[in-house]
């Protein structure tokens, strides 16, 4: 192993969202190096490691078996093994499993080490046009139960707020935004990074409209202003620096 791959240490690796060209040089590495990979979908990632020309082990670790492969993991830790842990897409932990498995390694006194790279919230929220510099992610709204309860509580946010979310809700989470927060502008980032990317920017009632000549496919990213955005970037001197 090289000098980088610690014996028993969990990488927690950041893959493509999309693009199978997003992937860090420092990534490819560790995949080819550790002794197992623990991947969300084993297909998925198996079609990612053929890419690069990697063949390693792979294990399932998903919302349903994770309790279980989380114990089986740090036991092949703790018995000196390198473990890489991989999402379907983008970074583990955010909006897919990871949490269980990093926090049980800590508990263990393991070291976790993170390998960053692809991220469709960060890379949505830079080509939005909206405020950067302070934001908060909310992930996937509550389906039913505590959905406009998270969106009341939205309303007066004053960073830009970022939501995930799938092509058979998309329609339904805009008509709920309006209805909470009003007229926000927003920019809805489909496919990120993918042959069919498109962004789609402006008041929300706009965005809805658009979206009704055009059926929704594809994953999405909503990106919705806070109520301290008034239209206009930042000066030089308003960072304080």
């Amino acid at each position: 192993m090289s000098e980088e791959i610690r014996r028993g240490a969990l990488f927690v690796v950041s893959t493509p969202i999309g693009n199978l060209d997003d992937i860090t040089l420092r990534a490819v590495r560790i995949l080819g190096a550790v002794d197992l990979i623990a991947a969300e979908d084993t297909r998925t990632t198996r079609v990612l490691l053929d890419h690069l020309g990697v063949k390693k082990p792979l294990v399932s670790y998903h919302s349903y078996n994770e309790r279980r492969r989380s114990h089986e993991l740090v036991d092949a830790l703790r018995k000196g093994d390198a473990v890489a842990l991989v999402t379907d897409a983008g970074t583990p932990g955010i909006s897919d499993p990871a949490w269980a498995v990093v926090r049980e390694a800590i508990d263990a006194g393991i070291p976790v080490i993170p390998a960053p790279g692809a991220s469709a919230l960060l890379a949505a929220l830079v080509i939005s046009g909206l405020p950067t510099e302070r934001f908060v992610f909310e992930g996937f709204l509550p389906v039913k139960k505590g959905r406009k309860t998270r969106l009341a509580e939205l309303a007066g946010e004053p960073r830009t707020i970022v939501l995930y979310e799938s092509p058979h809700r998309i329609g339904r989470t805009l008509e709920d935004v309006r209805g909470a927060m009003g007229e926000r502008q927003v920019a809805l980032v489909r496919e990120v990074t993918k042959k069919f990317e498109e962004v789609r920017r402006g008041a929300v009632s706009e965005v809805i409209a658009a979206l009704r000549e055009r059926p929704p496919r594809g994953e999405f990213v909503l990106v919705i202003a806070g109520t301290s955005y008034r239209g206009v970037a930042p000066g030089p001197d308003s960072t304080g620096s």
